[in-house]
């Protein structure tokens, strides 16, 4: 199930600062979200099926935020995710730093990760980077970079294009580069993935997703 983080139609939205008031302020946003195939830094999470997902998110105008979101990954299985940050912007300038566990409860295989991850933005230019700093098979050390432009083609409608780097310390894992492009117009996201894996074979892969927040 490690690999198969995006981006990532489905990945974790993360909350940004809020105005400031004069006041220390803060936030309960919840997400919700079903894709035709939960794609994670180029690669299925389930199985090229269907998947549904929820989460809950805490950000304080300081930056500070915490957070939860699980997502179906087929055959009764499921992840959960738990993560903790600060955000903030100053101009057409935004980072983001935290931490995320990625938490696999259903099954015998030990999954359970955690990653260290950092994140900047520059108008419409965004770059990262995480590394894995323990795992439930004791084989951390891996490392993922990524890069990302999104532009607006009118005031409903949005285009994303990106590339990712995933660099395994276990040679037993192949590394690979991912990249594809997303098309979003409201609720609504139509993105195409692909790998330099050899496997699977159908690269690239289409979904079709939808998700809200409240």
């Amino acid at each position: 199930m490690r690999h198969s983080v995006t981006p990532t139609v489905l990945a974790i939205a993360i909350a940004g600062t809020l105005a400031s008031t004069g006041q220390a302020t803060a936030a309960v946003e919840g997400n919700i979200g079903v894709t035709s195939n939960y794609i994670w830094r180029g690669t299925t999470q389930a199985n090229d099926d269907a998947a549904v997902s929820g989460g809950l998110d805490y950000s304080h105008d300081t930056g500070i935020y915490v957070g939860t979101w699980a997502s179906s990954i087929g055959g009764g299985n499921y992840e959960l995710d738990l993560y903790a940050g600060f955000s903030a912007e100053s101009g057409p300038l935004g980072y983001d730093v935290g931490v995320i566990t990625y938490l696999y409860p259903v099954g015998e295989v030990e999954s359970d990760f955690t990653e260290l991850y950092a994140n900047v933005s520059y108008d419409m230019f965004s770059a990262g980077i995480a590394y894995e700093i323990s795992a439930e098979d004791d084989d951390d050390g891996d490392l993922y970079y990524s890069a990302g432009l999104d532009f607006d083609i009118d005031e409903a409608m949005g285009v994303s294009v990106y590339v990712g780097s995933y660099n395994f310390d276990n040679d037993a894992n192949e590394d690979y580069i991912h990249y594809g492009a997303a098309l979003a117009k409201g609720d609504f996201t139509f993105a195409i993935d692909a790998t330099d894996l050899d496997e699977p074979a159908d690269d690239p892969r289409v979904s079709v997703s939808w998700g809200t927040t409240f």
